[in-house]
């Protein structure tokens, strides 16, 4: 038997992405693969998009597209993981900052603005991760980068507490965001709650938590298709997919990169237009 397909879990606090992978893997057929897209630290909670059998050639998209979350930042203080599971420092000389000022420093993460990764992160330094230097006492110089926020709404004000809706891109940093806008009034500031409520087209309304059981998990799953959901598709024949699934390519005017499916909306492969042939980069067996 096997399984290919896209799921989301609601992961629970406490436990890596890759702790909630490895509870989630018990529900499909032994060594089927998996993986899953976009990495929530231990703090957070919500959308983990976990990928399936032939699924896990997809992750790359799935990873590229944009993110919604909900935190309460805490202002007033540090931490040196710039979340509340790190040493807190408090800040004594912070006071109560007014929400007018508040929304107006907020708009300076608005848009494409360079980022510095959190110390405590994924990011590498030289080919290793940055949290590995960080718990060993390294010191770590991470170079920012240009990350995508497209918005940020105030859900509410209660100091020191602030509660924010941050629709962003790939690779955005919202405990990044928390430390910079405490540093940009003054008083500090860390992420307190963290829960990822979409990614793309995958929302936290559909997904599983790590109690359901095998067969719940598995008719929940989602087609492949809704892995390349952004891209655009062009339907091919019975022919052209022998002929895909042979690695070759087939005559066909378009452009840029789009996805290939049969009659029935399934995914047969990824590729680009070539000239006048569409040349596929990932051919699918289903």
């Amino acid at each position: 038997m096997t399984v290919d397909g896209l799921l989301v879990i609601d992961k629970p606090q406490g436990i890596t992405s890759r702790e909630a992978l490895d509870r989630a893997a018990k529900w499909f057929p032994r060594k089927t693969k998996i993986g899953h897209a976009g990495t929530l630290d231990p703090l957070a909670t919500g959308v983990l998009v976990l990928a399936i059998g032939q699924a896990t050639r997809l992750i790359e998209y799935v990873q590229a597209m944009s993110k919604v979350y909900r935190t309460r930042i805490t202002l007033g203080a540090t931490s040196d993981t710039d979340d509340a599971d790190g040493a807190i420092t408090a800040n004594p000389a912070a006071m109560p900052i007014d929400e007018s000022t508040i929304r107006d420093t907020l708009q300076q993460f608005i848009g494409v603005i360079e980022q510095t990764p959190p110390a405590y992160s994924a990011a590498r330094v030289q080919g290793r991760r940055a949290y590995n230097l960080a718990r060993r006492g390294e010191d770590i110089s991470l170079a920012p980068r240009q990350v995508r926020i497209d918005r940020i709404d105030v859900c509410g004000i209660a100091w020191p507490n602030l509660e924010l809706e941050v629709h962003c891109g790939k690779g955005t940093y919202i405990r990044s965001i928390a430390r910079d806008l405490g540093e940009a009034l003054g008083v500090g500031g860390y992420v307190a709650e963290l829960r990822r409520l979409r990614i793309g087209s995958f929302k936290v309304e559909d997904a599983v938590t790590l109690d359901t059981d095998a067969t719940t998990a598995q008719t929940r799953l989602q087609p492949m298709i809704s892995a390349v959901c952004e891209l655009k598709t062009v339907r091919v024949s019975a022919d052209e997919i022998r002929r895909l699934r042979t690695g070759m390519a087939i005559a066909m005017a378009g452009e840029g990169e789009v996805a290939a499916i049969d009659e029935t909306g399934r995914l047969i492969a990824v590729g680009e237009f070539i000239g006048e042939k569409f040349q596929p980069s990932k051919v699918f067996s289903q």
